[in-house]
């Protein structure tokens, strides 16, 4: 008789060690293109200067404390960025702080950039760019950042004039290898339509928030239907705008955020993310201690009751 053979036991796999889930991870994730990211970011637009950004006469923001705070936020599991090269204040620019910062960049960190707008050298704007002048645009971004390709670039856009000759002179980049993805900035549904229709868009970045716009709310409704991402700028600062934060917040936020023992900033954050699921929060800071709060943000559940409260004020705007 032949021996019956032993049947072999698999080899026992040993118990696999529980992710360190760090702050960022609260808030869940969100796939741009085939690239996950978590879906509190971090927006450089404040990093190169204190007090208001984007003007001429900025005051430079200590360039160890600027690197300090790129750092930390990755410490924290941010793995989304929002830069632009036209971030700049006079001796620093966002890019070459995130460069010197984090460069070599791990693999999981997605930067997204913005073209169209443009500013010389001593910070005044200049007229958007031309489908031909983007190609530089482009470059600009790569040489500062110290890369071979740009994860995601958003076309931004001034007005409601036909994109399709700037955002097809973007595809042709994509094409080439200088572009992973693209997005748009500043731009109405048709704008999205006519873009969708050259190339696929993985984002929109436009101005909404809690009492922000709310007459975007059917767009971002629209862009969750569709697979996009809705990327909220000044969603904290509302009117504000570059200026920052100005305070004055609608007495019922200060009471949702009274009942959390959070800031009213933490719940605009908050309020952002339960929008949809599409919905990426991107808030900047030059301070370490509000960046822990920015991220932090991620983790706050709001109620229904609390959310039927903050609607009304959103509405009521």
């Amino acid at each position: 008789m032949t021996p019956q053979e032993t049947p072999q036991t698999p080899p026992r796999t040993p118990p696999q060690p529980t992710p360190h889930l760090t702050p960022a991870a609260a808030a869940g994730t969100w796939m741009l293109g085939d690239l996950p990211v978590r879906r509190i970011g971090f927006g450089a637009m404040r990093l190169p200067q204190t007090g208001g950004a984007l003007v001429p006469h900025a005051v430079p923001r200590d360039r160890d404390q600027a690197v300090a705070v790129l750092r930390r936020a990755l410490e924290l599991g941010v793995n989304h960025i929002d830069t632009a090269a036209f971030y700049f204040s006079p001796l620093r620019s966002a890019n070459e702080l995130i460069n010197r910062a984090l460069a070599p960049y791990p693999d999981d960190l997605v930067i997204t950039t913005k073209v169209g707008p443009g500013r010389d050298l001593s910070g005044r704007w200049q007229p958007h760019a031309t489908a031909r002048q983007l190609r530089g645009q482009v470059e600009e971004n790569l040489r500062q950042l110290g890369r071979d390709h740009l994860d995601v670039v958003n076309l931004r856009i001034v007005g409601d004039d036909s994109l399709a000759e700037r955002f097809g002179a973007l595809a042709e980049l994509r094409e080439a290898g200088l572009v992973r993805h693209l997005g748009l900035s500043n731009v109405t549904p048709a704008h999205l339509a006519e873009a969708r229709a050259i190339a696929p868009v993985v984002c929109v970045q436009n101005m909404y928030g809690l009492a922000v716009r709310p007459d975007q709310d059917a767009f971002v409704d629209a862009c969750g239907r569709l697979g996009i991402a809705f990327v909220p700028f000044y969603a904290i600062a509302g009117t504000g705008r570059e200026g920052g934060a100005q305070g004055g917040d609608d007495p019922r936020i200060w009471a949702v955020a009274r009942a959390h023992g959070v800031s009213p900033a933490q719940v605009r954050i908050a309020w952002t993310l339960h929008r949809g699921p599409h919905l990426l929060a991107i808030p900047g800071t030059g301070d370490p201690a509000h960046l822990a709060d920015n991220v932090a943000a991620g983790a706050l559940r709001l109620s229904d009751d609390d959310l039927a409260t903050l609607d009304l004020v959103h509405r009521a705007r």
